[in-house]
């Protein structure tokens, strides 16, 4: 029988206990505290009792046990970090930085608009290539209806006056064929 006992060790809970453990379904706390993890057991028998953590599992159904035994450690973990909040600490805490989190991406989004709104109403660009306002006022892009927008000036910049992408201007540096 020594031999027996030496192949199955027994369960955290009942190592803890010092009583004798019966895993093939005799022992309720076998299939969810391993030995390999003797702490998990420890933190829920300081705070629920062995017990009441007994009396839980045999109320819940089989399917469910795991989900409560893995709630009852991370409650009983977050009571052993903070005894006066719990989990609920933990929960607050983490709702706050959701909080927060929105209303940055509610700032973000805001000034995206104003971003977007204001490029939009400040910048006056003429797609068509017609001289008859003042050029002073007339971005002439070649009528490719594009620019480059610099936000610093809020002025749209066409493409064609930074040289590089001026097809009209032979004085680039390049020799034409």
């Amino acid at each position: 029988m020594a031999s027996a006992s030496a192949s199955n060790p027994p369960c955290a809970a009942c190592k803890f206990l010092r009583r004798k453990c019966l895993p093939d379904g005799g022992c309720i706390f076998a299939p969810y505290f391993p030995p390999e993890e003797p702490n998990k057991f420890i933190s829920v028998h300081r705070i629920f009792g062995a017990s009441n953590v007994s009396k839980l599992l045999n109320e819940v159904p089989p399917h469910q046990r795991e989900d409560a035994v893995n709630s009852m450690a991370y409650e009983a973990e977050a009571r052993l970090k903070d005894p006066v909040y719990g989990c609920v600490g933990a929960i607050s805490a983490l709702q706050r930085h959701v909080i927060s989190l929105q209303k940055e991406l509610d700032a973000t989004n805001a000034h995206l608009l104003r971003f977007a709104t204001n490029e939009v109403n400040i910048i006056p660009f003429n797609t068509n290539n017609n001289n008859n306002i003042n050029d002073a006022n007339n971005i002439d892009d070649g009528g490719s209806g594009s620019g480059y927008f610099d936000p610093i000036s809020g002025i749209l910049l066409p493409y064609s006056n930074w040289g590089w992408n001026n097809n009209n201007n032979n004085n680039n540096g390049s020799s034409g064929a």
